[in-house]
C-alpha cells in the first residue's frame, strides 16, 4: 500500500508530463475513444516521456454473463495492443489466486480502511530480484528487470471488490528499471486514465448487458435511446415460438437445479441455432421462448429459408441432447417449435415505469397457437400456410390440412416439416 503522494512541482519536467497526460486523458475520455485507443495512447505517450517501458498491460471487470472482463496488452516491439477476454471462472482459479492483483485485493481487503488505490514493485533482476508469482517469472524469463503493478478502484467507501476498479501492470526490459519518478507519473496519472477508461466501459457494459437481456437489435435500439413507451414500429418477421412439451409435470418431479441445467442446454441449443443466421431472441418466458427473424428490404424467401433451416437444426441438435441426457439418468424435454411469418408492432410497451421491448400483433398470437398443435397432430416444427408459401417448393413441408385456432376466427392450414432422422 502507499502513502499519499508526495507535492509535485508542476513547472518541472516531470509536473508538465502528469499535465499532459491528464489533458489527454481528459480529453480523450470526452471524446468517447475506446479502452483499447486510450491504453495505447498512454502507453506510447510514457515511452515519449522517457519512461523505459517494455510491457503494459491493463485488465477491467465488466457484466456480461460469459465474460468476466477484458485486458490489453501492448508491447513496446509491437507498438500495438493485444486486446483479451477472461471468462468469470478465472477468478475461481490458480492462476488468478498466483497473481499480484489477487495479492493486492487480499491485503487491501485487511486494512480498517482501504484506501482507494494499492500497487507493489518487484525487481526482476539482479540481487534484490523477487519472483513471488507466476507473472513474474515468465516475464524475467522474458528480460523483463522491474516490475509495478496497480489497482485502481472505484466508489466513495473504498470498497476493495475487484469489480469497482482497473488493475495495471507495467515492465521495463532496462537493466536500472524505473525510477521514482517514473513510478511517481504513473501513479499520478492512473486515476485520471481510469476515468476515461470507466467512460467508454461504462457505454460497453451498458450495451452488453441490453443486448444479453433484451437481444441484440431490441438491445441497439434502446440503447440508441428508443425508450419513449409506445414508441413501435410495423415490420415484418418471421415469428420462432418454442415451448418444452409437458414441462409442468417435469418441473414437479424434478429437483430444481435439474430443471435450471436442463432449460440452459435446451434454450443454448434454439438460440445457437438463430445466432449465424440473423435470428433474435426476444424473450424467454419459463420454458418458452420467442424470436424473431427481421425481413429486411427484399431477400424474404431466404430469410424465411434460414429459419426454416434454423429450426431443422435445432431439432436435431435437441434429439442428440435428449439422447444423452436420458442415457446419463437425467431428465430430458420434447421441445415443439412453431414457425410464422406476418406484420408486427415492434417496440416499446408497458407500464411507465416498466417497459419492455417486444413484438405485439395478431401474428404473435397466431404463431402461439400453431404451436400448440404440435403435440395433437404429433409433430415438433409446424409452419404456417404464410411461411410455407414465402419459401416454395423443396421446402421440405407436409401438409396437414387446415385446423381452428383458439381465438382465430377461420381454421388455418399447417405444414409439417420433415425432420432427417
Amino acid at each position: 500500500m502507499r502513502e499519499p503522494p508526495p507535492e509535485i512541482d508542476y513547472d518541472s519536467a516531470l509536473g508538465r508530463h502528469i499535465v499532459e497526460l491528464h489533458v489527454w486523458a481528459v480529453s480523450e475520455g470526452l471524446s468517447g475513444a475506446a479502452a483499447d485507443r486510450l491504453f495505447d495512447g498512454f502507453c506510447q505517450r510514457l515511452v515519449i516521456a522517457g519512461v523505459p517501458l517494455w510491457r503494459g498491460y491493463a485488465a477491467i471487470n465488466t457484466l456480461h454473463p460469459q465474460w468476466g472482463g477484458y485486458s490489453y496488452t501492448w508491447r513496446r516491439d509491437l507498438n500495438g495492443i493485444e486486446p483479451g477476454q477472461f471468462a468469470r471462472e478465472q477468478y475461481r482459479g490458480p492462476d488468478w489466486f498466483d497473481s499480484p492483483f489477487a495479492y493486492l485485493l487480499t491485503q487491501a481487503r485487511t486494512l480498517a480502511e482501504p484506501a482507494p488505490w494499492s500497487h507493489l514493485r518487484r525487481r526482476l533482476a539482479g540481487p534484490e530480484a523477487q519472483h513471488d508469482f507466476s507473472i513474474l517469472r515468465e516475464l524475467a524469463a522474458s528480460g523483463a528487470t522491474d516490475y509495478f503493478a496497480e489497482i485502481v478502484r472505484f466508489g466513495a467507501d473504498g470498497d476493495p471488490s475487484w469489480g469497482t476498479g482497473i488493475g495495471y501492470s507495467f515492465a521495463s526490459d532496462r537493466p536500472e528499471g524505473f525510477r521514482d519518478d517514473h513510478l511517481q507519473l504513473l501513479k499520478a496519472v492512473l486515476p485520471g486514465l481510469s476515468l476515461a477508461i470507466m467512460a467508454h466501459a461504462g457505454h460497453t457494459i451498458a450495451a452488453s448487458l441490453l443486448a444479453a437481456y433484451l437481444g441484440s437489435d431490441a438491445g441497439r435500439r434502446v440503447h440508441s435511446g428508443a425508450i419513449e413507451r409506445g414508441s413501435v414500429e410495423s415490420v415484418g418477421a418471421v415469428l420462432w415460438y418454442a415451448d418444452i412439451r409437458g414441462f409442468t409435470a417435469l418441473a414437479e418431479t424434478a429437483a430444481g437445479d435439474a430443471v435450471i441445467e436442463l432449460l440452459n442446454e435446451v434454450f443454448e441449443i434454439l438460440t445457437s441455432s438463430l445466432r449465424r443466421r440473423g435470428g433474435q431472441v426476444l424473450k424467454f418466458m419459463g420454458d418458452g421462448m420467442l424470436a424473431i427473424f427481421p425481413l429486411r428490404d427484399g431477400g424474404h424467401r431466404a430469410i424465411c429459408r434460414d429459419a426454416l433451416d434454423g429450426a431443422a437444426e435445432a431439432m436435431a441438435t435437441l434429439e442428440q441432447l435428449d439422447g444423452s441426457r436420458r442415457a446419463a439418468g437425467k431428465p430430458a424435454a420434447e421441445v415443439d417449435l412453431a414457425l410464422h411469418v406476418g406484420e408486427v408492432l415492434y417496440g416499446n410497451v408497458g407500464a411507465v415505469d416498466r417497459l419492455d421491448f417486444t413484438v405485439i400483433g395478431p401474428a404473435v398470437n397466431e404463431v402461439a397457437r400453431i404451436e400448440t398443435l404440435c403435440e395433437p397432430l404429433g409433430c415438433n416444427v409446424l409452419v404456417s400456410a404464410e411461411l410455407a408459401a414465402a419459401i416454395g417448393d423443396g421446402g421440405g413441408l407436409v401438409p396437414l390440412g387446415r385446423h381452428q385456432l383458439r381465438g382465430v376466427r377461420e381454421p388455418v392450414a399447417v405444414f409439417a416439416l420433415q425432420l432427417q432422422g
